[in-house]
């Protein structure tokens, strides 16, 4: 197995949320059951991800976000219902980030879940809709 994730693989993370950051928090209040991190780019021997927040609180109508189907929530051994929100993430590097919980991941999500994923999450990114939090 690669220390390195790959694209759609499910985690175990320490989430700061846009809201908490806003308010000077530097450090996330609970693991996240899960988030879902995105390669980004590798550089140097740094790998930097976006990691998605995954929750099982019903997201407003404003937020992107995309419901996980049961399938895929049972893959990942995840309780139903499930929602990937897409309108924020965290920014780390995954080698020298202490957030990570643990670098096994708990699956990985099929691709065409992932590929609605990374297309919502670039329209956010286009749009300027995105809340990117660098994490140290």
């Amino acid at each position: 197995m690669s220390n390195r994730p790959r694209n759609g693989e499910v985690f175990r993370y320490s989430y700061l949320w846009r809201r908490e950051s806003e308010r000077g928090e530097d450090a996330g209040r609970k693991i996240r059951p899960v988030c879902l991190s995105v390669l980004l780019d590798k550089d140097a021997g740094k790998t930097r991800v976006a990691l998605f927040p995954i929750t099982s609180q019903p997201p407003s109508k404003e937020r992107a976000s995309l419901q996980i189907p049961e399938t895929e929530l049972k893959r990942l051994g995840l309780r139903e219902p499930a929602w990937v929100i897409l309108d924020e993430c965290n920014l780390d590097i995954w080698e020298a980030s202490f957030h990570v919980s643990d670098r096994r991941p708990l699956g990985r999500v099929s691709y065409a879940l992932f590929e609605r994923i990374r297309v919502v999450a670039l329209e956010q990114l286009r749009a300027g809709f995105l809340g990117q939090i660098p994490r140290r």
